[in-house]
């Protein structure tokens, strides 16, 4: 199964099982590119946000006019902050952006519960690292996108280029497919990993 990429530079189709690492400056507007990833020929689609609550996240579907429908969001910021947790079929909660295991049952389920062409994204995977540690937010990635593979999805993980050093960020695009880079000015680009 082929996935159509709606990104700068990259191929008009990926195959499923593919990863990619959205690679951003700490304040990059990443929800056009998000949310541009999201919309092509998706049948369901899961964001983690470890950054952003699950009402934050619905505003910005909303924002780019996605497919509210075919959204599930995973919150990992609500429970660890005491907010009010929305009822809603679609929206899970984890204990907090450091529960590793809580994020990778909920992926898992919501894998194994849909069908057709699924698309997860996960903003950030720096708060994965701020609240956990570098090296649980590497095993996460790398759990989540044996999962993906595995069931014939594709994903796009953000990670922030200024809050780690070079070392840690060739340490995360290591386990991606590929790197979708979007600088300072807006510029995307995407360059295919060997």
């Amino acid at each position: 199964m082929e996935y159509d990429l709606a990104i700068d530079g990259a191929p008009e189709t990926v195959p499923s099982g593919t990863a990619l690492l959205l690679l951003h400056p700490s304040i990059g507007e990443t929800d056009r590119v998000d949310t541009d990833f999201l919309s092509a020929d998706t049948d369901r689609f899961l964001v983690i946000s470890t950054r952003t609550t699950a009402r934050e996240v619905e505003q910005k579907l909303d924002y780019y006019e996605v497919d509210e429908q075919k959204a599930v969001i995973l919150d990992t910021l609500s429970v660890e902050r005491g907010y009010s947790r929305r009822s809603a079929p679609h929206i899970h909660y984890a204990a907090g952006p450091d529960d590793v295991e809580g994020i990778v049952e909920q992926v898992e389920s919501f894998l194994e519960d849909s069908e057709g062409r699924r698309r997860i994204t996960l903003d950030s995977l720096s708060e994965l690292a701020y609240y956990g540690d570098e090296d649980a937010a590497l095993e996460a990635a790398e759990r989540l996108i044996e999962l993906v593979a595995e069931h014939d999805a594709v994903c796009m993980f953000h990670l922030s280029s200024e809050v780690h050093d070079d070392e840690t960020v060739e340490a995360f695009a290591a386990l991606f497919d590929a790197t979708v880079r979007l600088d300072d000015d807006g510029t995307v680009s995407y360059e295919p990993h060997e």
